[in-house]
């Protein structure tokens, strides 16, 4: 359960397409920067040579630092690449067979929108963490967000992990330091210039 007093930790998304010769070391300065929970390979692409050269770069990135990374939805990836878990984005439905399928060790987190109902179906079926958003207003999606409401009311009931992502900034990251886990960062820091300064800028608004 969260409590109030912990800073969450984070949980870096990677962009849906990077460049191979340039981002593992963007992703290693952030990882140099901050202590990191686990970082998410999310790339759009659905060239399996192609996820699997990236895979293959940025664990060596991550487990040269102890980070564990998983892959989103590739769950036939995680045990031939090495990887840590996968994050599934359809709610609870596949979470039982997932579980079987990679057994206990691995990590297995889903996205739940604002779901109050799949994220703790979600939980209930062995997923390690349940993801919520967007948190901020996104043009992309269908308009709905996961509210500060939300997540006040899952770290005060549920036990399973919780990460706060999508459309984040550092007013809302300062709202929600003190009801979820993780807060899930992505496209906030990639889009700029040097994201290891950017992800420090909206660290200091977990403690401002």
């Amino acid at each position: 359960m969260s409590d109030a007093a912990d800073i969450p930790q984070i949980y870096l998304i990677t962009p849906s397409d990077f460049d191979l010769e340039t981002f593992p070391d963007r992703l290693a300065a952030c990882l140099d920067s901050t202590e990191i929970g686990c970082v998410r390979l999310a790339l759009a692409t659905k060239d399996d040579a192609k996820i699997a050269r990236a895979a293959d770069a940025l664990r060596a990135v991550t487990h040269a630092r102890d980070v564990a990374l998983v892959i989103e939805s590739h769950v036939l990836m995680v045990e031939r690449l090495g990887l840590d878990g996968v994050h599934l984005l359809d709610a609870a439905r596949s979470v039982k067979k997932i579980r079987k399928d990679l057994g206990d060790d691995a990590i297995l987190g889903t996205f739940c929108g604002n779901s109050r109902h799949d994220g703790m179906t979600a939980g209930e079926l062995g997923a390690d963490y349940i993801s919520f958003g967007p948190v901020g207003v996104s043009p992309l999606g269908d308009g709905r967000i996961a509210d500060p409401e939300l997540f006040a009311w899952w770290s005060e009931m549920i036990e399973v992990p919780v990460v706060a992502e999508g459309a984040l900034s550092a007013a809302l990251i300062r709202d929600l330091t003190p009801h979820t886990d993780f807060f899930g960062i992505g496209d906030e820091i990639w889009r700029e210039d040097d994201a290891a300064a950017a992800l420090g800028k909206l660290l200091k608004a977990m403690t401002s």
